[in-house]
């Protein structure tokens, strides 16, 4: 589709894989690009989207040098990860997450509104770090993790950007399973093609049923956000 992301419709199953420079920064033009491919994807009919980043990396979050060079488009970058996080959370199909290493910040955000996350065995982080480089958590950020993650894992993960390993992240909520890098392709395919059996109707009613109250926080939490980040600057 663009530079950013690669989709490929594979029978039922859409496969939207980022590919934005070396850690994924989810940019406004990345978040931009994967919300044109899940446009695709519900115009083509998928059954299932997979969500994958690329060896090595889910995402490293947002793109912190639009923050440095455009105080205001930071905040709209911010508002736009968290309402394509709300769309995956309410999104018409099952959304298979692939978490292919490291994931950080926007990325776990990310991987916290799919329907299942696969992750990759391996030396890799997963985690929340805004505090440790020094940004406030918005409520958006606080409040999908506390819909998404065990109550542990939430104190540690919001409160003190604690780094999770894989086998960690499974324990405390980010992914529901990991398999070593070899078995991951045929894993993710017999994920997929499970998810792609499923009543689609079924699925998306029970879906809305089960996180209204969800979805209607972080409504109320992307719009918290963004009047108190414009208020800043103001």
């Amino acid at each position: 589709m663009t530079d950013l992301v690669n989709y490929q419709l594979d029978g039922k199953i859409a496969t939207i894989t980022m590919q934005n420079g070396k850690v994924n920064a989810m940019s406004p033009d990345h978040i931009a690009a994967i919300n044109g491919a899940l446009d695709q994807a519900e115009q083509e009919k998928a059954a299932v989207v997979v969500l994958a980043g690329k060896p090595g990396i889910f995402s490293a979050g947002f793109d912190l040098k639009v923050f440095q060079a455009d105080a205001r488009e930071g905040v709209e970058m911010v508002r736009a990860g968290s309402r394509l996080c709300r769309r995956l959370l309410a999104f018409p199909m099952p959304v298979l997450a692939v978490c292919t290493g490291h994931s950080l910040a926007q990325g776990c955000f990310t991987l916290m509104a799919c329907d299942f996350r696969i992750g990759v065995e391996g030396p890799f982080q997963l985690g929340l770090n805004e505090i440790q480089i020094g940004m406030t958590m918005h409520h958006f950020g606080i409040e999908l993790p506390r819909a998404r993650l065990t109550p542990a894992c939430f104190q540690r993960a919001i409160t003190t950007a604690q780094m999770f390993s894989p086998q960690e992240a499974v324990e405390g909520g980010f992914l529901d399973k990991i398999v070593p890098a070899d078995a991951l392709p045929a894993t993710v395919q017999a994920e997929a093609n499970r998810l792609a059996g499923l009543n689609l109707v079924a699925h998306h009613v029970t879906k809305l049923k089960m996180r209204a109250s969800l979805l209607k926080t972080l409504d109320d939490a992307i719009e918290l956000d963004y009047q108190e980040q414009l208020a800043l600057l103001a």
